[in-house]
């Protein structure tokens, strides 16, 4: 173990200027990816066909996963097992714990909030379906087929009783999907500053520089198509394009605080090491869940859509979202 490794030390200062412009290049990227869906589909004059919006939604889906395995839990492991820290920290799996710790807190908020607009449904008379076609925080990901047909007179009663609660409903939908957008983006936004503090620094910074272009444009896709999809009252409809810029400016705000402390601020550093390593693995968990379970099952095993359509159909989401994965993980190489 040597101080100039573990100690406070200082970051490479190689490609000065290129490093300065890594803030622009990357904010133009993460931006564009992250905001276009949102614009593409709450805009008039640009026109994408649904088949676009249907690859990047389902690319996304394997872009997240494999950002969650590959670019969070990995580097988690590698950084809390580093010869820096303790010994203490070789003697339990801390990463996986942490990422564990994290799926089944996201999982106890979102059972809370779903069972709470699920009761307050119930007093207003209206029925929920238990896998979440219908408001809570699972609508975060956006329409997945109808609701079951009842009688005539069950029809009648339900749209009288959501003609006199017409405010109450739109507002616990909106609460529930904003919820599921706002567990995705906290991963995300964790990752994306931690990845700019290290290309800020990063010796290699050439070869990490290109790849985080892409990640981050793939990445930004994957969040706009969810942010695009949600299904929010008129007066919540910043929210998506909120959420895109916030996106956007994460990691070159993680660039430009590193290049601000780059004399002081060492990336394999004991306590770089730790915060890096922890925050990784909490994010590991956040985009596991919502990748596996928001996601994944609800797009492909409770999506009606997918149960009824065509075999072609299917082949192509799965195929869509396999290829968004693998090139995440191919990316992973690398940085």
């Amino acid at each position: 173990m040597s101080d100039s490794n573990c100690g406070s030390g200082g970051g490479a200062t190689t490609y000065a200027q290129l490093r300065i412009a890594s803030i622009f290049i990357v904010l133009i990227g993460s931006t564009s990816g992250a905001l276009f869906p949102v614009l593409a589909k709450r805009t008039k004059w640009l026109h994408v066909p649904k088949a676009v919006f249907d690859f990047a939604k389902y690319f996304g889906s394997g872009v997240i996963i494999a950002t969650a395995f590959i670019h969070l839990l990995s580097p988690a492991l590698g950084e809390l097992s580093s010869p820096c820290l303790s010994p203490a920290w070789q003697q339990y799996p801390y990463p996986l714990a942490l990422a564990m710790l994290s799926i089944f807190s996201i999982f106890i908020v979102e059972l809370v909030a779903f069972r709470w607009g699920t009761a307050k449904l119930a007093t207003l008379g209206v029925r929920h379906d238990a896998h979440g076609h219908g408001l809570g925080a699972h609508s975060a990901h956006g329409p997945e087929g109808g609701m079951p047909n009842d009688d005539s007179s069950s029809e009648k009663i339900k749209e009288d009783l959501e003609s006199a609660h017409d405010h109450e409903l739109p507002e616990l939908g909106a609460l529930g999907q904003i919820i599921g957008v706002f567990i995705l983006e906290f991963g995300v936004l964790l990752h994306s500053i931690l990845i700019g503090l290290t290309l800020a620094v990063d010796a290699n910074f050439i070869t990490l520089f290109v790849v985080i272009v892409f990640h981050q444009t793939f990445e930004g896709l994957g969040i706009g198509t969810r942010l695009a999809y949600l299904q929010l009252p008129k007066k919540y409809n910043y929210v998506a394009i909120c959420g895109a810029l916030l996106y956007g400016i994460t990691t070159p705000i993680g660039i430009a605080v590193g290049l601000g402390v780059q004399n002081t601020y060492n990336p394999g550093s004991t306590t770089a090491s730790i915060v890096s390593g922890v925050l990784d693995s909490l994010s590991a968990g956040i985009l596991l869940y919502t990748g596996l379970v928001e996601l994944l099952a609800h797009e492909f095993i409770f999506n009606k859509e997918m149960i009824t359509g065509s075999n072609g159909h299917v082949a192509y989401a799965v195929s869509c979202m396999l290829f968004g994965c693998g090139i995440m993980a191919l990316l992973g190489r690398w940085a």
